[in-house]
């Protein structure tokens, strides 16, 4: 042996084929020589310190058996080294490290003859771990294989636990996944696709302090070093639960919506600033015949017949320039034209809807078709039925008039006596033929207007007295419209034709002059008042309405029973009889 050559033991290791070659035991760090089989040819008292041995222990020994995290991580590593040609690195867990485990990065440098230069340091984390600290999202960062080499606070201090808990673990076995074996498992696949260069991302149910599971959104990203080799994986996420649930109650609003849409019997179709339908419901696609998609992104000019649609855009640009919430015609007709080409009648209401994609109209389409033939049939019904009501009022007003007309020519060669019960029949029935005169003229054949019917009897009263011996004045006031049914103004009107004629009968005899008043006020919504005086030489004492043997005087409390009111007389100064009637319709039987 040439004394001037170092000896294998002092051999110095080549650091790379660009650096000066130095030997172990002058390299600072942790250092080992390795030969082609992976044993240990030399290290420096650092190594040796790693592992608590000895140097002499540790030489000849399997490398990967000695360093931390594990020998297949070790085998892998210094395979990969050898096989690109290229230092290769990993951070490695020593999970016998106590009190807590540690975090070594291990480098494998290529030497010539298949060496390899294997280093170990502790992991240079403070400063990241300060940065991970300030984040506040969720991060971690892992070994390829899933190991935990560290995490945040904000993702530890969300659990409730520490450090320690984690680190070392696998990333799937950690406290966050354990509340479901799904989860779990949807973890180490992510973990398996991030180690093969994906970057899976996806939303997960995360466990945090007091059992409470968030969902988060995870992120598993691969960090690669120069020569492209998977070093470490970075686990970042953010707690997305207050999104979810406002996408969950924004999806179940948008399902309300979309329900209470379709299951509308009328076709709702929303139309956007452009006149196109952006949404249109199962009801559209019954009226029309045509199918949402042929709808859908169309004018609604399609649903229109042909002499409809031009001039729809002015209209249209018209309406969305100051739109409201009302009908689309007012009353004027409108049809629309479905697939076939036929056409039917329709109601359309339109509802301005504030989008984000500004102004939508929500347009209500409802067929008219059997509304309009069964109000047809109605108007037809009861044009029918007033020709008819207007025929029979014509002819019992002719048949009273023909009444009329008979007693007046009995009474013609009748006795005095007999006359004058004639003449008073006569103006009885000539009242009742009044009131069906007004019905006839006025086409309503439910109710009349009690103020225009005591001035029309009053004049045919005047009328009828003008050549006797009564010397009077008859003067009415009633201003005010007061209507009354059929069935209550019969009697009515013949309640005041007995006390008008009577006041001018017996009120002013010897020829005396008079006045004879009737006046209509009402008193309050469903009642009304008639007061027929006179200032006569009033009512005599002995006469009692009702009781009297006068036709007259027997007919009034009876009349005023049927007309639904009351009465009160008042005898001096002359004569004043005051009629309270009720005014409110009711059913006829």
């Amino acid at each position: 042996m040439d004394p001037r050559k170092p000896s294998d033991a002092d051999r110095p290791a080549r650091i790379g084929p660009d650096t000066p070659t130095l030997p172990v035991s002058a390299l600072s760090v942790a250092a080992a020589l390795m030969d082609a089989d992976g044993h240990c040819v030399q290290v420096n008292a650092a190594f040796a310190r790693l592992l608590s041995r000895s140097i002499a222990d540790l030489e000849g020994q399997p490398c990967a058996h000695l360093l931390p995290g594990g020998a297949e991580r070790i085998r892998t590593l210094m395979a990969q080294a050898r096989a690109l040609g290229t230092t290769q690195c990993a951070d490695l867990v020593d999970d016998a490290a106590r009190p807590a485990p540690s975090i070594h990065r291990v480098r494998c440098q290529p030497l010539a003859d298949d060496r390899l230069l294997v280093s170990v340091e502790p992991a240079p984390t403070p400063q990241a771990n300060d940065i991970l600290d300030h984040l506040v999202s969720f991060v971690g960062v892992l070994a390829p294989d899933g190991t935990v080499l560290e995490a945040n606070r904000a993702s530890l201090d969300a659990a409730g636990i520490a450090l320690e808990a984690v680190r070392g673990r696998k990333f799937w076995d950690c406290h966050w996944w354990q509340h479901s074996p799904q989860t779990a498992a949807r973890i180490r696949e992510a973990v398996d696709q991030a180690a093969a260069g994906a970057s899976p991302r996806f939303d997960i149910g995360k466990r945090m302090a007091g059992e409470q599971i968030v969902t988060i959104d995870l992120i598993l990203s691969p960090v690669r070093d120069a020569a492209g080799a998977i070093t470490h994986l970075i686990y970042s996420a953010i707690d997305v639960s207050s999104r979810k649930a406002g996408e969950a109650a924004l999806q179940r609003s948008e399902q309300r919506f979309r329900q209470v849409v379709e299951s509308a019997p009328d076709g709702l179709a929303m139309v956007d600033p452009a006149g196109r339908m952006v949404l249109v419901n199962s009801s559209m696609e019954r009226l029309f015949g045509h199918t949402r998609e042929e709808m859908l992104g169309q004018g609604i000019e399609m649903l229109m017949p042909e002499r409809h649609r031009h001039g729809h855009d002015t209209l249209f640009r018209g309406y969305m320039s100051a739109p409201e919430a009302r009908d689309m015609a007012g009353r004027r007709e409108l049809y629309a034209r479905r697939k076939d080409g036929s056409e039917f009648p329709v109601e359309i209401g339109l509802n301005p809807i504030g989008t984000e994609s500004g102004t939508m109209v929500l347009a209500t389409i409802q067929d008219v078709t059997t509304r309009k033939a069964d109000r047809r049939m109605i108007e037809k019904a009861l044009e029918e039925k007033t020709v008819l009501l207007h025929e029979i009022h014509h002819r019992v007003k002719n048949n009273l008039q023909i009444i009329s007309s008979l007693l007046n020519l009995q009474a013609r060669s009748a006795d005095p006596s007999v006359r004058q019960a004639l003449s008073e029949s006569q103006g009885r029935v000539k009242a009742m033929a009044l009131i069906h005169q007004l019905l006839y003229e006025r086409n309503d054949f439910s109710r009349i207007d009690l103020a225009s019917y005591l001035r029309r009897l009053c004049a045919l009263l005047q009328e009828s007295f003008r050549d006797g011996p009564a010397r009077f004045e008859l003067n009415v006031r009633a201003e005010e419209e007061v209507h009354m049914d059929l069935q209550r103004a019969v009697p009515c009107g013949l309640l005041v034709n007995e006390l008008v004629t009577n006041a001018i009968k017996h009120a002013f005899p010897d020829g005396r002059h008079g006045h004879v008043e009737v006046t209509l006020t009402r008193q309050d919504a469903s009642h009304c008042l008639i007061v027929v005086a006179d200032d006569g030489i009033g009512l005599p004492a002995d006469i009692d309405p009702g009781r009297s043997r006068s036709l007259g005087m027997q007919l009034i409390p009876l009349l005023c029973d049927q007309a639904g009111g009351a009465w009160a007389v008042s005898r001096a100064p002359g004569t004043r009889f005051e009629l309270t009637l009720d005014t409110t319709e009711r059913e006829a039987t």
